[in-house]
């Protein structure tokens, strides 16, 4: 990849500023977890549709997962964040991942750039957009798109984790230390998330986060 100009390190400064005042901010209370429903014959624990809880609720109850429950609980989180809203704006949401998967980044950008245009408040469109931005080498925009991302949904663990990517890419490993552990005090059982904590823990060692 290309090396970091100065510009960009302005860019990465200024980000950085805006964006770890909430990495370290207490998060909102969230809505507390409903409790299983108990069969009403037999007594036993009914199972719980995920499809039927809010956003909060599966939050709540991935912070909480353990492994296995952590993965449907994410399958549900990334379902429900993929929805714009609008077939159309999925379609190209869609077609941009389509062409990520292919490493058609210009096409992907294309694509998402048609989204965040039509649909500004989509957080996972700006959020897909920097992933093509970053795999394209194109740095500066991809941090700005993560920060639109996560000012529209802070809670999405993958950009945060993506903006951890990017610090550490950067050569700032506290930063992204910080960012890695804030995604997983929402999901604990990211593995990319707790690869990333276990290589920097040697880097951080003894130093003020």
């Amino acid at each position: 990849m290309s090396s970091l100009g100065p510009n960009l390190k302005a860019i990465v400064a200024a980000i950085a500023l805006s964006v770890t005042s909430w990495l370290y901010s207490t998060s909102a209370v969230r809505a507390q977890v409903l409790d299983q429903v108990q069969a009403p014959e037999q007594g036993q624990v009914a199972p719980v549709n995920l499809s039927s809880l809010t956003e909060a609720e599966l939050l709540d109850r991935l912070e909480a997962s353990d492994p296995t429950d952590a993965m449907a609980l994410d399958r549900e989180l990334q379902a429900l964040w993929s929805k714009s809203g609008s077939p159309a704006m999925d379609l190209l949401l869609r077609r941009g991942r389509e062409a990520m998967e292919r490493g058609d980044w210009q096409l992907a950008i294309e694509h998402l750039s048609a989204l965040t245009d039509h649909a500004p408040e989509f957080a996972e469109g700006w959020s897909e957009r920097a992933r093509a931005f970053f795999h394209a080498d194109l740095f500066g925009p991809a941090v700005a798109d993560l920060e639109q991302a996560l000012a529209l949904n802070p809670n999405d663990y993958n950009a945060i984790f993506a903006l951890g990517q990017v610090f550490e890419y950067f050569g700032d490993p506290i930063r992204a230390h910080a960012a890695y552990e804030r995604a997983k005090a929402i999901h604990p059982h990211h593995e990319e998330v707790t690869k990333a904590l276990d290589r920097l823990s040697v880097d951080v060692d003894g130093q003020s986060l």
